[in-house]
């Protein structure tokens, strides 16, 4: 299949000069068999139709958007808040897949009305604080699960790149995986394939079912698409 052909996801990431996340998203992708434009603040707008929507990782969610004060250790970027909670908003009520990606789970959530730990770094307790790229610790998830059918096995060893993390559920959403300190670490919609993970599989291509989160948004993209041109067959 030629490039133009492939389905083709968004991917939301900072205003930077070397955005290393959006390379390592769109690595993964093609893996997958998908092509990914960048959107990001101020940046080129999205002049074609997409097919699935990436929120990638990133500087923490300001505190206004779910209620909390600021936080003085905290680094926020108020226009990523925004084009990314305009994205959600716009991309939510229509019927392609979603996946948030640690910020982008977050995000999602607080979209979804829902709320934020603002900063859990003084109360984990058998889990790290340490960041890292590199798998640090364990998160479990529940069989009963969209990802948990996209992966094996049910517990995976993930990186940590975060100090915020979902407190309240967002409308609609169900947390399906936790770390050892009970911190949620992937919450999912079960009618249609909307997926956040806390960690950043997309720098963890060399553990397979880390592949796997991508093959499986691949093909809830695919079926999508083919779900979407039966239905226009019909009308």
């Amino acid at each position: 299949m030629s490039d133009n052909k492939k389905p083709l996801i968004a991917v939301t990431g900072p205003k930077k000069r070397f955005p290393v996340g959006w390379w390592a998203i769109r690595f993964n992708l093609a893996l997958a068999g998908l092509r990914a434009v960048y959107r990001y603040p101020d940046g080129p707008k999205v002049d074609q139709k997409i097919d699935g929507l990436i929120i990638s990782g990133g500087d923490d969610i300001h505190p206004t958007h779910y209620g909390d004060p600021e936080n003085e250790a905290s680094r926020y970027d108020p226009a990523r808040d925004q084009l990314e909670m305009d994205m959600l908003k716009a991309y939510l009520p229509e019927n392609i897949p979603i996946l948030g990606i640690c910020r982008g789970a977050q995000l999602l959530n607080v979209v979804l009305k829902g709320t934020l730990h603002a900063d859990i770094r003084p109360e984990r307790k058998l889990t790290p604080n340490k960041y890292t790229a590199f798998p640090i610790k364990s998160v479990e998830l529940e069989q009963d699960s969209r990802l948990a059918d996209c992966v094996t096995p049910q517990t995976l060893t993930v990186n940590s790149l975060h100090n915020q993390a979902v407190k309240s559920l967002g409308e609609g959403l169900v947390v399906t995986a936790k770390d050892a300190d009970g911190f949620i670490q992937a919450i999912e919609r079960q009618d249609r394939f909307i997926v956040g993970v806390q960690w950043h599989p997309e720098y963890l291509p060399y553990i397979s079912s880390q592949r796997d989160i991508f093959k499986c948004f691949a093909k809830a993209v695919r079926d999508n698409i083919v779900l979407q041109q039966e239905k226009a067959l019909k009308q």
